[in-house]
């Protein structure tokens, strides 16, 4: 739900250079995905933006097909002004199962401080609702063009 993380991602300022990225950041997640999802296991990825988009996010947009769509996730975008009547947890978060949340923490500038795993019922709950929420209004990768 961030407009910018990691400022110091090399891959991410060599972008920022115009160089083109020609691999993933991290492979072994790449086979992760690609495995689980061989398996039938479903990866879906919601990214809220605001408009018009930083920086960071037209670099996420553009390496989401040769990452994490070639991996088998399933990735679409809602643009920040179609959820301001939703309601979200304050921080990114993933889903497993139903049953666990991993919230990530950043600080002000987008650096990683640390992920924290919740096994709370009305947590998680209200996490997957939240999820859902966004899943629908949000626009499939192929749709969605960054302004």
């Amino acid at each position: 739900m961030r407009d910018s993380y990691t400022p110091t991602d090399q891959r991410f300022l060599r972008w920022k250079a115009g160089h083109s990225i020609e691999r993933p950041a991290n492979p072994a997640w790449v086979g992760l995905v690609r495995d689980h999802v061989a398996r039938g296991v479903s990866f879906r990825r919601a990214r809220i933006v605001s408009e018009p988009v930083t920086d960071y996010i037209r670099f996420e947009h553009e390496i989401t097909n040769g990452v994490n769509i070639a991996a088998g996730e399933k990735v679409r975008w809602l643009p920040r002004r179609a959820a301001s009547d939703l309601c979200l947890p304050g921080n990114d978060f993933w889903v497993f199962d139903e049953k666990i949340i991993r919230f990530h923490h950043f600080s002000g500038d987008g650096e990683i401080v640390e992920d924290e795993l919740v096994k709370d019922p009305d947590t998680v709950r209200m996490c997957v609702s939240a999820f859902e929420a966004v899943w629908e209004r949000a626009l499939d990768h192929e749709k969605y063009q960054p302004f």
